[in-house]
């Protein structure tokens, strides 16, 4: 066993020998290799005379004004600092005279070109390019001349290396550098990433003290570095996780913001976010005040038996269920996002329906104020009218009394009662109010106020879906049904009317009004009926149509039929 101070000096020794052999030659390689600088860079140059002095005469015989300039670029060549070596004290004679001679002919080349005779230019230069070839050729066995002196200089330098190194690597080899191997090789595989390596033995105090701490701390950095690696990729994985969720709900929320909220871009809605989390039924359901429900089921349906436990989220705002979102899936469902779905599609039908009453509540505003100047100017006028008939008739002598004054002045007051009976009526009209975005609930309202009226049973059977309706559809509605019924009331005389508001198989929303009474045999035109012409008027404004038609058992049916505002659902 060597101790550690003979290892260190052995090797120490052996350093310096080789330290300075190898000084000696690199000096020597230094030497020669910067007297061979510029050697490459000297013969292209040298070469690139040869292209110049073709290229001089193309530009001459061509009469080409950037003749000089070429010129210029080939005596910039020709006394170019690569070419000027040729003229150091260690350069050849030959290739130095040579170089002088290059030049030489150039003078007389130059004088050629200047007095534009490409005659004897062109006659002169191919024994121009002879000697720049020349030059090259002697550049080129200088230049082989200093890398065979470089050459030999290193086969020696190298056979003394070569000598010295056997001895060394025979001494060193099993004692030094086997050992050593296998530590890089230890440390190659740490710098891996695998901290779970043997360290080599050895019989050296320096290396087994190495392979001890490298050991040491390959064990630590392998606990550290599975901790920090665990961490990453965890929290990574949810940074991931949660800039797609963000991404994708932000994606949602543009797209109902986007436009008018329908059913239509819900379905979007709820289809993307089963693709997104791959579930196996989906479905939105939307509960109305009146107890009234609309699905929305994503692109695969909803199973009719249900042999798996589904999961709800609730559409909540305010402490009120909107409706829910009910989910069916083989895997656990990431909960922080469905509740924020729910929410983003809550916040939506909230922001939707209250758009939907501020239409209505403007729409009722307007009608009130014309309500108001309704009774301020012409109902007033009208009970002006019927007092001042009154008065007439009682002021009125008994000799200018006749039969046909007397039926005149009835008439006048029937005339003006009418007018003033269909002035309240149009003005209850205008009243009729709207609380909240629900038709079938405003139309409960308005016929109850007529049950009151007359003895005669009123029904009504609603069957369509909030989406399908507009605000500013539901006070046409509302008025034309009104308009239909108070007209069977006090002409129909029936027993029974009942109010069908459903959404037929071609599409159309159909609203009839169908009553049991004397029937009708005409209908007069718009103009020669008043209420007649308001019920076409708001037909025309819904797109649709009204009609009305005798049943077969008797009575009267009045029917609206228009198309709804978007598609209707396919659940």
């Amino acid at each position: 066993m060597f101790t550690r101070g003979s290892l260190t000096s052995t090797i120490l020794s052996l350093m310096l020998i080789l330290i300075l052999l190898s000084s000696s030659l690199a000096v020597f390689s230094i030497v020669n290799l910067t007297f061979s600088l510029g050697d490459a860079k000297g013969i292209n140059a040298s070469g690139s005379l040869r292209m110049q002095s073709y290229r001089l005469l193309l530009y001459t015989n061509a009469g080409s004004n950037n003749t000089d300039k070429k010129i210029i670029e080939f005596e910039n060549t020709l006394n170019s600092e690569a070419l000027k070596r040729s003229l150091q004290w260690y350069s050849p004679k030959e290739l130095r005279d040579q170089y002088l001679l290059v030049i030489d002919k150039w003078q007389v080349m130059r004088v050629y070109i200047g007095e534009g005779n490409t005659r004897l230019y062109s006659a002169s230069l191919t024994d121009f390019v002879d000697t720049i070839d020349t030059l090259v050729l002697k550049m080129e066995l200088f230049a082989a001349f200093k890398l065979k002196l470089l050459v030999i200089g290193q086969i020696i330098g190298l056979s003394i290396l070569l000598v010295i190194a056997f001895f060394a690597v025979v001494f060193t080899r099993k004692r030094v550098v086997k050992p050593l191997q296998l530590l890089m090789d230890s440390a190659a595989t740490i710098s891996k990433g695998n901290f779970k390596v043997e360290m080599p033995k050895t019989g050296y105090i320096e290396l087994t003290a190495l392979g001890n701490a490298l050991q040491k701390t390959a064990a630590e950095l392998a606990n550290l570095y599975e901790d920090l690696e665990n961490q990453v990729n965890e929290k990574t994985l949810a940074l991931t996780r949660a800039n797609n969720e963000l991404k994708f709900l932000y994606d949602n929320l543009v797209m109902l913001h986007a436009d008018k909220l329908d059913y239509k871009a819900l379905q979007s809605a709820i289809n993307q976010l089963k693709y997104y989390e791959d579930l196996t039924f989906l479905r939105l359901v939307v509960e109305h005040e009146d107890g009234s429900k609309d699905v929305i089921k994503a692109e695969g349906g909803w199973p009719d038996d249900l042999s798996t436990e589904s999961v709800q989220f609730p559409l909540l705002i305010e402490m009120t269920q909107m409706g829910y979102l009910e989910v069916i899936s083989n895997k656990p469902l990431n909960k922080q996002l469905f509740e924020n779905f729910a929410m983003m599609l809550t916040r939506s039908i909230t922001i939707h329906n209250a758009s939907e009453q501020r239409q209505q509540l403007a729409l009722l505003e307007e009608r009130a104020v014309i309500a108001r100047e309704l009774h301020d100017s012409i109902g007033q006028l009208l009970s002006f009218l019927k007092i001042q008939v009154s008065l007439l008739r009682k002021s009125l002598d008994h000799s200018c009394r006749s039969p046909e004054v007397e039926g005149q002045l009835t008439e006048i007051n029937e005339g003006v009662s009418t007018a003033y009976v269909q002035l309240r009526e149009l003005l209850s009209t205008f009243r009729l109010t709207i609380k909240e975005p629900n038709l079938s609930q405003a139309i409960e309202v308005m016929l109850d106020q007529l049950r009151h009226q007359t003895n005669i049973d009123i029904q009504l059977n609603y069957k369509l879906s909030a989406h399908l309706l507009e605000a500013k559809q539901h006070i046409h509605i509302l008025q034309l049904i009104r308009e239909a019924t108070i007209n069977a009331i006090k002409h129909a005389n029936p027993a029974h009317i009942v109010v069908n508001c459903q959404l037929t198989g071609n599409g159309m929303i159909t609203i009839s009004i169908c009553d049991d009474g004397i029937g009708v045999t005409h209908i007069a035109e718009r103009d020669q009926h008043f209420g007649i012409g308001i019920m076409h008027e708001r037909a025309n404004k819904l797109n649709g149509t009204v009609s009305f038609n005798s049943n077969h058992l008797g009575g009267t049916t009045v029917t609206l039929s228009f198309p709804p505002q978007q598609e209707p659902l396919n659940g």
